[in-house]
């Protein structure tokens, strides 16, 4: 493989790593922004719960899109006594990166590395009543984030179009596989029906009294 291709390759792994990049070139698809106005609607449209943003991100993405000729200037704008603002548009590269990220994204599925998963693999770092102690106090602010997005979609309803649900319907979903699957955890940690449960004890100091 040349190094052109290669470096291009790489670039849009770099950018692929990144919803944040997505998110903007998205937002360009409806019509020209400056940053400002990207995070307006991003923050608008709940888009932050599913992305991470902070306007110095947005600005080195911005700055990133621009340099692999995804998005250009195109123009400026100014309100009242405000510096001149930058507005962005999409070209039609950044137009044909949008459909095929996404397509990828929806297509298909990706290995990812949820913190949680970390957590339980190095579990047995901790004794097991801890650790129980630690899942339980999970349980309730699962509980308690599940009641709120239940809440909110409930709120929604008629009044937001299906699509623009998915994103927090997903989020429901994840959360009550979560769950189930911490509830059954600490049954099993509870009642001594977990594998290899009197091995962790052992291998462990005595649990924390705090």
């Amino acid at each position: 493989m040349a190094r052109g291709a290669e470096n291009h390759d790489a670039a849009t792994a770099r950018r692929r790593g990144n919803p944040l990049a997505l998110a903007v070139l998205a937002q360009l698809g409806d019509k020209p922004m400056h940053p400002y106005e990207i995070a307006r609607v991003l923050k608008d449209g709940g888009k932050d719960e599913s992305v991470r943003l902070s306007y110095g991100s947005l600005y080195s993405v911005i700055t990133a899109l621009v340099r692999d000729g995804l998005i250009e200037p195109a123009g400026t704008e100014q309100d009242g006594n405000r510096p001149q603002r930058t507005v962005y548009r999409l070209t039609d590269t950044g137009s044909a990166e949008v459909d095929d990220w996404l397509r990828s994204l929806l297509g298909v599925p990706v290995k990812e590395y949820p913190q949680f998963m970390a957590a339980l693999s190095f579990m047995q770092v901790l004794p097991p009543d801890d650790a129980a102690t630690l899942l339980r106090a999970r349980l309730v602010a699962l509980r308690v984030a599940v009641r709120r997005i239940e809440d909110d979609l409930e709120s929604s309803v008629g009044t937001d179009p299906a699509p623009f649900t998915a994103e927090t319907e997903y989020e429901l979903a994840l959360l009550l596989a979560e769950v189930r699957y911490t509830d059954t955890l600490v049954r099993r940690l509870a009642d001594g029906t977990l594998g290899g449960l009197e091995a962790w004890r052992d291998a462990t100091p005595a649990a924390s009294s705090t």
